[in-house]
């Protein structure tokens, strides 16, 4: 099997089923024998395809006079991986991307449209491989940044219509990566220098978040299958995970309560920023993930971490009397877009019940907290349904907690809306409680 031939029949996949795009495209490449250099063609392919779907589907919509309604998934999907060749990927000819997306079609019941998808793909080329206006002349917003216009509107109206943009922009930048080193093993120097040593490059951002301990961004590459990871050295984690769990203020002699664990990023990083001098109760509702929590911790070395199956929206008085409680919430995930792009294609009415799943959560682990503790509430979403109401329900409804600052941002908030454009990391969102009686 081919790259483009894996890419098709992932896509296809995901579109008629529907699934987490990384999971099937990772599954998809461990069972291939593709070559890395081929592999890497393919990813960068899948995710584009997917990253830019309404745009090529608006393009396409120029060219198909039977609307898209009509047209089969596989034909769909080989007109958008062609598009995308020829608009978004330099290294491909014109020639290549056309004759390749014909010969997908062949292979398939669908061989009778390949006449259609090499008129299409031929006619875009001679269109000069650019967005065409509308009928009234525009190209509307949603096919120049590839969003549903419900999440146009609803980010311009919650925050403002330059802040919708720049997060779309950035929506379909490559996503950075980021290691946070483990202060128990290793210094961010000596990481630097054992990835060095494997071929990979990274920028050290430890001086720009001093209290963390070792933050790196890689440069080049991924550093997940390097002796450094095996090692323990460090973790794979977003910047604004990070916070999150700066602005938890844990300490030695703790008790630490992570209630979404899973797979663990942030747990981890707890237990590094305690130097492993405090107890911390990992949990995550299934089993299968509270494994992933299990081997990371054995990897880093953080003997102070208890991991266990647990639904955070259930009292378990096994946790009460906790110093701090971090509820990293399941939520609508559109601060990660650019990482999960399928997100953007759900409705608003998908994400309806999360605020009500999110407050059952925070609602019974605020229980277990004691008087004077600090329960940090996060989210790697931008919606003010699942961030800011969620915390002022919760607040209205028990007064025995109250806004805490968060002493690292300017101003001291209790609570912050983490934009990509703030320091290059994913959407975020982070309020800081505190117990009074």
């Amino acid at each position: 099997m081919t790259a483009r031939q894996l890419v098709f029949k992932t896509l296809v996949k995901m579109d008629k089923q529907g699934s987490y795009s990384n999971i099937l495209l990772d599954k998809g490449l461990e069972k291939s024998q593709l070559e890395p250099r081929d592999k890497a063609f393919a990813t960068s392919l899948f995710y584009g395809v997917l990253e830019r779907k309404i745009t090529l589907d608006y393009i396409i919509s120029h060219y198909c006079t039977q609307g898209l309604g009509q047209t089969s998934v596989e034909v769909k999907t080989a007109l958008r991986m062609g598009i995308y060749q020829l608009m978004f990927m330099g290294g491909v000819s014109d020639f290549a991307a056309v004759d390749e997306c014909v010969k997908l079609l062949k292979a398939t019941k669908f061989e009778k449209a390949t006449g259609f998808v090499n008129a299409v793909l031929r006619q875009f080329i001679r269109d000069e491989k650019k967005l065409l206006p509308n009928k009234k002349g525009e190209i509307p917003e949603y096919a120049l940044y590839s969003a549903p216009t419900w999440l146009i509107e609803k980010w311009s109206k919650e925050y403002s219509k330059q802040m919708a943009i720049n997060v779309l922009k950035d929506s379909l930048k490559k996503p950075p990566v980021t290691l946070k080193v483990n202060n128990l093993k290793a210094t961010a120097q000596t990481v630097i220098e054992r990835l060095a040593q494997e071929g990979i490059e990274c920028e050290d951002l430890s001086n720009r978040f001093p209290k963390l301990g070792g933050v790196l961004k890689l440069i080049s590459s991924s550093a997940d299958n390097t002796q450094a990871f095996a090692d323990g050295l460090f973790h794979v984690q977003d910047i604004s995970c990070m916070l999150a769990c700066l602005a938890l203020e844990v300490g030695e002699n703790q008790k630490i309560l992570d209630m979404c664990a899973a797979p663990g990023g942030k747990t981890f990083t707890l237990a590094e920023l305690c130097n492993c001098k405090s107890e911390i109760l990992s949990c995550d509702l299934h089993q299968k993930r509270v494994n992933l929590i299990k081997n990371g911790v054995s990897r880093l070395g953080l003997g102070n971490v208890k991991c266990m199956q647990n639904d955070a929206k259930e009292y378990n008085e096994r946790f009460f009397g906790a110093d701090r409680i971090l509820c990293d919430v399941p939520c609508s995930g559109l601060g990660v877009i650019r990482r999960k792009p399928e997100i953007k294609y759900k409705s608003l009415e998908d994400f309806a019940r999360l605020p009500q799943i999110q407050y059952d959560i925070l609602s019974s682990c605020s229980k277990y907290l004691k008087i004077g503790g600090i329960l940090v509430y996060s989210t790697c979403t931008l919606s003010k349904a699942e961030n800011e109401k969620v915390i002022e329900t919760f607040l209205q409804n028990n007064d025995n907690f109250a806004p805490a600052p968060i002493e690292f941002f300017e101003g001291n908030p209790s609570k912050v809306t983490i934009f990509p454009t703030d320091f290059g990391s994913d959407g975020f969102f982070i309020a800081k409680l505190t117990r009074i009686r």
